[in-house]
């Protein structure tokens, strides 16, 4: 496997001209400086490139070890974890009032990348904590903020979410998890399985946020509360106390990320696991879903670092590989695949895919700055509807993309792709997981299609269709860049009227759940395909005014090859989804009916 190197340069291009340093300019960010993210920026890539990374594949041949209820984790990951949490990038993102750095989330988020593309099984477990960081400081009673978030935010502890059961997956309403109430506390008892660093051995403690019933509560999501409840239980003065009653009965062998530990996790084994309640009661999915948008943010990141990592090892192999002979109009000569024209057609696909992925999730970032810290309530309120929109699709489109990207560096890879000990294959192992948690893509789909979509008539992917018109027009009026406008301007139409029919289709009372379900991924895929291309659009805009004023950096060159490519020749693929929303569901319903297919 090669070395891995964060994006540095893509990076700061998307933050710095694409994106204009926007979060900077809010209140919130007034000390934080372009100087200082560049610096941010560079530490990261360095604790990324020469601690996390080098342990990535041992840690996939090691995996993780139970041993008594213990879990050991790879050799190395907990110094690994160690070193990243004595920098104080666990807390990045977390407001200076709560202890942390607060920075943008949009240059948190652009770090995050580089965690998950050196170490994915790693970079789960920060992932998770900055989840219960959030939760537990939107809706955590003040007792709970003073004793658990410091250290949370400081990452001498880790923090998990419990939400999955044997019979409750992606339905939680059938959580039977019970906290029945003692005192000032609860005592619980039951199973949560797939729980990702839910026992491990790089933090002295773990905060599970458990979602589970009170006695007598009702059926159903309203019944449902959510519950702190400590590895070790916590003193007053924030010293650690006894073992809490949890026990970790069996780690999953998995496909890929076996340096992370998933575990499934008895609760309650003896006289009950003790717990706080979070918030309200009967508020638990509530409560929970407030760090489920951010999480899946972040999964959306998980998929775009996996991707600039076999991304990179595609290019590496391919420029070392000699085999075979270049094009005619190349000399004909022997020469590296790199020369070959499929595979040139290959790694330009991948380097624009990961580009296009990168610059639209932290858009999505720099928004949720603007939901938090713009100026004014409807500023706030625009900028959330557009994350609203834009969460499904980054996590969605871009996970199902990294899957695609990775498979392609095996293909690169040739028959070397398929041995384990080129790297390759456990880029794609990794990745496969993202599409599926978080909520499946499919949930996505339907979350993006159905309650997005329909809670507001279309108006908040209305105003990111017109944003994609305005830079198709601006490449238009450009003669080097004009058939690449063109391309996304028909692009933007086929999704205009797709949206259109979602949202007509949607609110038909007979139909309209029907109509949802069978539309829901083609168009979730058609959204991602032309707001990624609206991305590289905008980056090819940059990069031509770049060239044009003389700039000799080969960066602005390579950008506009890549952002050819994704509008000419993938943003294509993706309007392909179209003819699909066209069908209608009626082929679908004809499906259903056909009991061969049950």
């Amino acid at each position: 496997m090669t070395s891995y190197a964060a994006p540095v340069r893509d990076m700061r291009f998307v933050l710095e001209e694409l994106l204009g340093h926007a979060s900077l300019s809010l209140p919130a960010f007034a000390e934080t400086s372009p100087d200082l993210v560049e610096a941010v920026l560079e530490e990261a890539s360095r604790l990324a490139g020469e601690v996390w990374a080098p342990i990535n594949r041992s840690g996939d041949i090691q995996g993780c070890r139970l041993e008594e209820g213990a879990v050991a984790t790879p050799d190395g990951f907990a110094d690994a974890y160690r070193a990243f949490a004595e920098g104080g990038w666990n807390g990045i993102g977390v407001p200076e009032s709560l202890g942390g750095q607060g920075l943008p989330e949009v240059v948190a988020s652009a770090v995050q990348e580089m965690w998950h593309g050196a170490n994915m099984a790693l970079g789960l477990c920060p992932t998770l904590t900055a989840c219960a960081i959030e939760a537990l400081a939107l809706h955590g009673n003040e007792s709970q903020q003073t004793l658990f978030l410091p250290r949370l935010i400081d990452g001498t502890w880790t923090g998990t979410m419990n939400l999955t059961e044997p019979q409750a997956g992606s339905d939680l309403s059938r959580v039977r998890t019970l906290a029945i109430p003692e005192e000032s506390h609860y005592r619980l008892k039951g199973q949560k399985i797939f729980i990702t660093w839910g026992e491990h051995d790089v933090a002295e403690n773990i905060v599970h946020l458990v979602l589970a019933r009170m006695p007598g509560a009702e059926a159903g999501n309203r019944g449902i509360s959510l519950f702190l409840v400590p590895k070790y239980l916590v003193n007053d003065d924030g010293t650690l106390g006894v073992r809490n009653d949890i026990v970790c009965a069996s780690l999953e062998h998995k496909m890929g990320i076996h340096g992370s530990p998933t575990c499934t996790l008895n609760f309650g084994e003896n006289e009950g696991a003790i717990g706080y309640l979070v918030g309200e009661a009967g508020r638990g999915l509530h409560h929970m879903f407030t760090m489920m948008n951010s999480a899946r943010h972040k999964v959306g990141i998980q998929g775009i670092g996996v991707a600039e990592r076999a991304t990179q090892q595609a290019f590496t192999y391919a420029a070392d590989r000699q085999q075979g002979h270049a094009p005619k109009t190349r000399g004909g000569e022997s020469c590296a695949i790199s020369d070959h024209l499929d595979v040139r057609r290959m790694l330009l696909s991948m380097r624009g895919r990961t580009d296009a992925m990168r610059a639209l999730a932290l858009y999505c970032a720099a928004q949720m700055d603007m939901a938090h810290h713009g100026d004014d309530n409807a500023t706030r309120q625009a900028a959330q509807a557009t994350v609203d929109v834009l969460i499904p699709v980054v996590k969605g489109f871009s996970t199902d993309q990294a899957v695609e990207i990775a498979s392609l560096g095996i293909q690169v890879h040739g028959g070397m792709g398929y041995i384990e000990e080129s790297g390759a294959a456990q880029l794609l192992r990794d990745a496969r997981i993202a599409p599926i948690y978080e909520g499946t893509n499919g949930i996505q789909a339907l979350d993006l299609a159905g309650r997005k979509l329909q809670r507001d008539g279309g108006k908040a992917m209305t105003m990111l269709i017109d944003a994609v018109e305005a830079t198709a027009a601006e490449l238009q009026a450009d003669d080097a860049l004009h058939a690449q406008g063109k391309t996304l301007a028909a692009a933007a139409a086929d999704l205009r009227q797709a949206t259109a029919v979602l949202v007509e289709q949607g609110a038909d009372a007979d139909k309209g759940a029907d109509a949802v379900q069978a539309y829901a991924t083609p168009f979730l895929s058609l959204a991602g395909h032309v707001l990624c291309a609206w991305q590289m659009g905008r980056a090819a805009l940059k990069a031509q005014a770049a060239v044009q004023a003389g700039h000799t950096d080969t960066f602005y060159h390579d950008k506009l090859a890549s952002a050819d490519f994704a509008l000419r020749q993938w943003l294509p693929v993706g309007r392909a989804q179209r003819a699909v929303i066209d069908a209608g569901m009626e082929t679908l319903l004809e499906y259903q009916a056909n009991r061969a297919f049950s």
